[in-house]
């Protein structure tokens, strides 16, 4: 079973205009699997509404494939880490070998704390230092600790708004330099949340390269969620966001 997909994702792929290869790994999202629950703190909203749900992720086979795949890390966890080093390696290789700059996200519909999982003593920052890493987290104890650079250097983490967020949590995790994902309706606003930029979110997925202290923007996503025009999380605003460049 493999673990990593490289520039298999529509979004992700777009990094490739900006010469990144990213590697995501895709697990079942909360309970999904049975066997754990890989997002601790997601609301009952983002539940509903789950990425696992849209795109190829409806599919069957696809979300068998998701489940199998927790299962391996949960029922065998130095075998699943052992082959993720291995991945990881390979990927850094090819990227070394076509002059790609090598980024990998290792929750692509899970939250887990992968600072915590270790192999010979390391963890997957440590032992892949020239790998950017990044996340987007619903967690508030990892967006503190990105917050505080309590991470290596090569992870970045954007924390992830939900309907249980308050709009002074929002301001203050800004503040302190950590960018908000925020899904909007149908249009991005050029400001939220007293006056902070936004940008758009969907233009590439590599959320390391933002600037600081900004709104991430994400149109949403159709999923099998029942009348998502009336979930919270989902923010409705009038004005359309002008271009913007990201550096």
């Amino acid at each position: 079973m493999k673990i990593l997909g490289i520039d298999n994702n529509s979004k992700t792929v777009k990094g490739l205009k900006q010469n990144i290869s990213t590697a995501i790994i895709y697990l079942a999202p909360s309970n999904a699997s049975g066997v754990t629950n890989t997002c601790p703190s997601a609301s009952k909203q983002c539940r509903e509404a789950c990425l696992f749900t849209a795109g190829r992720g409806r599919m069957s086979p696809i979300q068998e494939a998701r489940i199998n795949k927790t299962k391996f890390l949960v029922n065998d966890e130095e075998t699943f880490l052992r082959q993720l080093w291995k991945e990881t390696a390979a990927h850094e290789k090819r990227c070394n070998k076509n002059d790609l700059f090598a980024a990998e996200r290792l929750n692509g519909t899970s939250d887990l704390a992968w600072e915590d999982y270790r192999l010979d003593g390391q963890n997957i920052f440590e032992a892949h230092p020239n790998i950017q890493f990044y996340d987007y987290t619903k967690r508030m104890d990892r967006a503190v600790k990105f917050a505080n650079g309590l991470y290596p250097k090569n992870y970045h983490l954007t924390f992830s708004r939900s309907e249980n967020t308050s709009d002074s949590t929002v301001r203050d995790l800004l503040k302190r330099g950590v960018n908000v994902a925020t899904v909007y309706w149908k249009e991005l606003p050029e400001e939220d949340f007293g006056g902070f930029r936004v940008i758009n979110g969907d233009e590439n997925d590599a959320r390391f390269r933002d600037p600081i202290g900004v709104v991430v923007g994400l149109k949403y996503k159709p999923t099998k969620a029942d009348n998502p025009a009336a979930m919270d999380f989902i923010r409705k605003t009038k004005t359309v966001v002008k271009e913007v460049a990201q550096c």
